[in-house]
C-alpha cells in the first residue's frame, strides 16, 4: 500500500481508510493509497506552515542546490517511476519516460534561476528629500498544488519548482487516479535533503480533500490544472478569501495548414499533437482547418499516417513502423468521447478512420485513432474539449476563414499555423485568441516560456521567470532621511 507524506514522515490517513489505483490496460488494481480526511489536511498544512519560516529565509543557492539532489534521485529511478506512470496512467512507456524527463528539466530550470530572482531600485521625486524605492518579492507562504491525471508529473513540477525556489512550502494533491509515480517523486525530493515539511503529499477524492485543501484558512496561494468545470469550482471556494489562484484549464487548440506549408512537417506535427497521450491534453491538436488547395493532400498523407497507430499495453513495444497507442484513462472517459463523436455523427460528419473500439479487447479503455470530416462546426466535438484521440479536419478557403473558425471557441489554450508567409504569420499571432501560437511547430509547452491560456482555458501562467511572479509578492519599500 502507498502512504502520504507529512512533515517529512510516511503516514496513513487518520481513517485507514484506502483507494485502488487501476491499470486503464487492464483494469487491474496496481496499488492502494490512503483515502485521506480533513485532519489529515489539516497534518499536511500544519507541517508545511511550521516549515515556512526557515524555508523562506533559506539561501536561494541552498534550495537550488537541494533541488538539484532531489533531480539526480529521481533520474536514479527514472525507470521505477516510468513503470509506475505507465501502469497507472495508461501512456506507453517511452511517453512516460519523456514526460519524467520533462518534470526533470523543469526542476532543473528552476533550481538555475533561484539565485537570480531580482527586485528593483527606483529613484524617487527630489521634493521628499533623498530618498529611493524598492521592490521586494517576499514568499507567500503555504501553497496547493493541485494536479491532473493525464501529465501527473509535468504539471507538479510546474508548480512545486516555482514555488519553492520562491521560498513557499507545498502540499501536493495528485489526482486520485495517478498518485503513485508523483508521490514517489516528492519521497525521492524528500531524500536528497529537503527540510521535514517543506514539501508534502496528500492523496484522496477532489470533493473531499481538494476542496478542503483549497478552503483551508493556511494555504494562502492555489494552482490548479484541471477540466474547466472544476477550475470554476476552485475559484467559488478561493474567491471569497482572496487566495492567489492560477487556473490551467481545458483547451480545443486550433491548428491551421496553409498553402505553401510543409506538408509532410504539418502531418507529423498534427499526427503528435493530437495522439500523444493518446489525445488527454489540455494543448492537444484538436482541430485542424486545411486551405482547400492542400486539403486533400494532407488528409491522405494524415490517414497514411494515422494508420500506424496501434493500440495496446503502454508497457509493450510496438513492432516498426507500428506506434503504440495506449488506453484512455477511464471507462467514463471513453464513454464521454464516444458520445461527443456520435454526436457529430448523427449530424452529418464521416469517420475518414477510426472511431471504434478495437477488437480482441475485452478489457481495458482502447479506442482507435480517429479522423473525422464534414463535421458540423456547432458539434460537440468542436465546441467542447475532446480528451481522447479524435481529430476533425476542415477544409476553409483562406487564413480569414481559417482564424475565424480558430476563434469560434469557448476555449483559448493553444494554437497552431503551418505556412512560410509572413503575412499569414504575422496575422496569425496576431488575431487568433490564444495563451500560445506555435509556429511550424508541434504543441508543446516549454519550461522557458510562460504558459497559460485565455477565455475558459484558463488565466496565470506556468512555465518560464513569469510563473515565480505567481509566487512572491511585491512589497514596495521606501527609504530617506540618508542624506
Amino acid at each position: 500500500m502507498g502512504r502520504m507524506l507529512v512533515a517529512g514522515e510516511w503516514v496513513d490517513s487518520q481513517s485507514r481508510a484506502e483507494m485502488p489505483v487501476t491499470n486503464p490496460a487492464t483494469e487491474e488494481v496496481v496499488d492502494t493509497v490512503p483515502q485521506a480526511t480533513p485532519e489529515d489536511v489539516d497534518r499536511a498544512v500544519a507541517a508545511a506552515k511550521a516549515a515556512f519560516a526557515d524555508w523562506s529565509r533559506t539561501d536561494p543557492e541552498e534550495r537550488a542546490d537541494l533541488l538539484r539532489k532531489g533531480v539526480e534521485r529521481v533520474r536514479a529511478c527514472r525507470e521505477e517511476v516510468a513503470d509506475l506512470l505507465t501502469r497507472e496512467q495508461g501512456k506507453p512507456t517511452h511517453e512516460a519516460l519523456a514526460e519524467l524527463n520533462h518534470l526533470l528539466h523543469g526542476l532543473e530550470y528552476y533550481a538555475d534561476l533561484a539565485s537570480k530572482l531580482r527586485g528593483s531600485y527606483v529613484p524617487l521625486p527630489s521634493h521628499l528629500g533623498s530618498s529611493f524605492g524598492l521592490v521586494v518579492r517576499r514568499p507567500l507562504g503555504v501553497v496547493a498544488a493541485i494536479v491532473p491525471w493525464n501529465y501527473p508529473l509535468t504539471l507538479m513540477g510546474t508548480k512545486i519548482g516555482p514555488a519553492l525556489i520562491a521560498g513557499n512550502t507545498v502540499v501536493v494533491k495528485p489526482a486520485s487516479t495517478t498518485p503513485l509515480a508523483a508521490t514517489r517523486v516528492v519521497g525521492l525530493l524528500q531524500e536528497a535533503g529537503l527540510p521535514p515539511g517543506v514539501l508534502n503529499v496528500v492523496t484522496g477524492p477532489g470533493r473531499v480533500v481538494g476542496e478542503y485543501l483549497v478552503a483551508h484558512p493556511d494555504v494562502v496561494r492555489v494552482a490548479f490544472t484541471g477540466e474547466t468545470a472544476t477550475g470554476r469550482r476552485v475559484m467559488e471556494i478561493a474567491g471569497p478569501a482572496f487566495k492567489r489562484v492560477t487556473l490551467e484549464l481545458g483547451g480545443s487548440d486550433p491548428v491551421i495548414v496553409c498553402s505553401d506549408a510543409d506538408l509532410e512537417a504539418a502531418v507529423r506535427g498534427v499526427l503528435v499533437g493530437r495522439y500523444w497521450n493518446c489525445g488527454q491534453s489540455c494543448l492537444a491538436a484538436k482541430r485542424v482547418y486545411v486551405f482547400e488547395d492542400v486539403y486533400d493532400a494532407f488528409l491522405g498523407k494524415l490517414l497514411e499516417g494515422v494508420s500506424r497507430y496501434e493500440p495496446g499495453e503502454g508497457w509493450v513495444k510496438a513492432q516498426r513502423p507500428r506506434i503504440r497507442l495506449g488506453p484512455l484513462h477511464t471507462a467514463r472517459q471513453r464513454a464521454e468521447v464516444l458520445e461527443q463523436m456520435q454526436e457529430a455523427l448523427a449530424r452529418g460528419a464521416r469517420v475518414a478512420y477510426g472511431g471504434r473500439i478495437p477488437d480482441g479487447r475485452p478489457r481495458g479503455h482502447f479506442l482507435e485513432p480517429t479522423v473525422l470530416v464534414d463535421v458540423p462546426h456547432d458539434s460537440r466535438v468542436v465546441q467542447e474539449e475532446v480528451f481522447g484521440p479524435v481529430l476533425p479536419v476542415f477544409r476553409v478557403r483562406d487564413i480569414d476563414e481559417a482564424i475565424r473558425l480558430a476563434n469560434d471557441s469557448p476555449y483559448g489554450l493553444g494554437s497552431s499555423i503551418w505556412t512560410f508567409n509572413v503575412r499569414w504569420i504575422h496575422k496569425a499571432i496576431q488575431e487568433l485568441q490564444a495563451g500560445m501560437t506555435w509556429v511550424n511547430q508541434v504543441h508543446y509547452g516549454y519550461d522557458e516560456l510562460p504558459f497559460g491560456g485565455t477565455k475558459q482555458s484558463g488565466f496565470g501562467k506556468e512555465h518560464g521567470v513569469e510563473a515565480v511572479d505567481y509566487y512572491v509578492e511585491l512589497k514596495s519599500v521606501v527609504v530617506g532621511g540618508l542624506a
